[in-house]
């Protein structure tokens, strides 16, 4: 899967490519997402973004002019996106939910967990699965990760 990576700081770049090991095309950028560098997403699938990154409507609607299809917050927490202008766009959303909504991870394992787990809802994505207890879709998903059932039974 082809993505871009926003807001990308020089110490999360070893840990995005140790969890991802060439699987995905990852275009790694320090701006953050933006109107205007919504542009960069161009001819990608997908959007790595971060709290930073105010994703408003008019935002959704570059990056699916862009060709984006999924997005993924390095955060637990979503009030940053606008999830009705991604529904309307058809975008799917995911979050890291193991991650503290705080903006700082403070260890090494912090960082590799959420480029772990980032680079799951990729993985997932690219296989047409729904990335689970990760979707903050506004209007939820109907499939479920293999790993969910297993959990429930």
């Amino acid at each position: 899967m082809k993505a871009i990576a926003y807001n990308i700081k020089p110490f999360e770049k070893e840990f995005l490519a140790i969890a991802n090991h060439k699987k995905h095309e990852i275009t790694l950028i320090s701006n953050n997402l933006s109107i205007d560098t919504a542009i960069f997403a161009e001819g990608k699938t997908a959007a790595i973004i971060t709290l930073d990154d105010e994703v408003t409507a008019g935002v959704m609607e570059k990056l699916a002019a862009a060709g984006i299809k999924y997005i993924v917050t390095r955060s637990s927490g979503t009030g940053h996106i606008d999830k009705e202008a991604a529904s309307q766009f058809g975008i799917k959303l995911a979050n890291i939910p193991a991650v503290s909504s705080q903006h700082t991870l403070n260890t090494d394992d912090d960082l590799q967990e959420t480029a772990n787990q980032t680079i799951r809802c990729l993985d997932l994505w690219q296989s047409n699965k729904c990335v689970g207890k990760a979707c903050v879709c506004a209007k939820g998903c109907k499939s479920v990760v293999l790993d969910d059932v297993k959990e429930a039974l």
